[in-house]
């Protein structure tokens, strides 16, 4: 690596004082990168138990569904559905880890039940609603855990191709400019003082 600077001691003081500084920071990153890919993991941990659970309800949901229309007929649920009044609202903060925004996803049910008369309603009906209820919960849930691993995962390739940069390109080219004025100054110090001793001589003489 080619070493474009003059052999002086400002340029040592400062090339020291940088190299200090590039160190510290690539201890801080390499922490950074740690922290984030252990949250990442588990992240990616939590993501994939809540993505089997959602699996696992919607076929339970579409299976209570078909036994609903089997016994209410299709257009009895279709007329059911229309009176049921559930609103879902979301609000969304958000959280910070090592500088990245996370967001928490707040789902808010509210309903008025009953939602239809009981007389000739099957049971399977009151099935899928409390089903479907936990359904939307736990996509709230999913939807909160995907979109923190995809912005830590950003952030995770960031801090990795930073980390790289000083360990590989930054630290050795300080490291090596250290080295050059520093032997340049020793050279230039031993050289001093061979002419000096040189013109003592000659002066004795």
């Amino acid at each position: 690596m080619k070493v474009n600077l003059a052999a002086t001691k400002t340029n040592l003081l400062r090339v020291k004082k940088t190299l200090t500084l590039t160190h510290e920071g690539y201890e801080l990153l390499d922490e950074k990168r740690k922290i984030l890919i252990n949250e990442l993991n588990t992240i990616i941990h939590i993501t994939e138990r809540l993505q089997k659970q959602v699996d696992e309800a919607l076929q339970e949901g579409y299976r209570l569904v078909d036994n609903a229309i089997v016994v209410m007929g299709r257009r009895r649920m279709e007329e059911l559905s229309f009176s049921i009044d559930i609103k879902n609202s979301i609000s969304i903060s958000q959280r910070r880890v090592m500088g990245v925004n996370i967001p928490v996803i707040n789902l808010q049910t509210s309903d008025h039940p009953p939602y239809y008369s009981p007389y000739e309603v099957s049971l399977h009906v009151d099935e899928v609603i409390l089903k479907f209820k936990d359904i939307v919960k736990s996509l709230a849930q999913l939807a909160e855990k995907k979109i923190a691993s995809l912005r830590i995962a950003k952030e995770v390739q960031k801090t990795i191709r930073k980390v790289n940069a000083l360990e590989k390109i930054y630290i050795p080219y300080y490291e090596e400019s250290l080295k050059f004025i520093s032997d340049r100054l020793d050279e230039e110090s031993r050289e001093s003082f061979s002419m000096l001793k040189l013109i003592k001589k000659k002066l004795r003489s």
